[in-house]
């Protein structure tokens, strides 16, 4: 596991994953890492309609999702990444968990982990618990709870 060159830091922009993306510019800093920052843009569903040619470009759409995504994770760096610290800004779409998991060119990921349990689990699923599960390099969890 030793030494840590690079880190992986999934964000979505939440609380909880910024705490994640604190820990990781630490970590970054004691081991002198390269950090990459990934977000996952969800995929837009298809929709099948009979009623006919839809005026709604999904593809467009799905660019300006990304443009957005690009925009915010910038700022993201600016304002939460010391500036010391080598950073990697990737964009990509597709099932959050799978695009982590294929991204993964790094020796840590450091992700939130929203605290979601029982039916929230069940229904919406846990990115995180995925990737903790399938990674081939250690994962590195940071509750998205707050503690008192």
């Amino acid at each position: 596991m030793l030494p840590i060159k690079s880190i992986l830091c999934p964000t979505d922009f939440s609380e909880p994953s910024y705490e994640a993306l604190g820990a990781a510019c630490e970590l970054a800093e004691h081991f002198g890492s390269d950090l990459t920052i990934l977000h996952v843009v969800a995929p837009i569903p298809k929709v099948a309609s009979n009623i006919g040619p839809s005026a709604f470009n999904i593809n467009t759409y799905q660019f300006e999702l990304e443009k957005d995504a690009k925009k915010q994770l910038a700022k993201a760096v600016i304002e939460r990444v010391p500036e010391n610290l080598k950073v990697h800004q990737l964009v990509t779409h597709g099932n959050a968990a799978d695009k982590i998991l294929q991204t993964v060119k790094a020796d840590l990921i450091v992700i939130a982990s929203h605290g979601r349990t029982g039916w929230r689990d069940i229904v919406f699923g846990s990115v995180a618990e995925k990737v903790v599960r399938l990674s081939p390099v250690p994962v590195l969890t940071v509750s998205g709870r707050k503690t008192r």
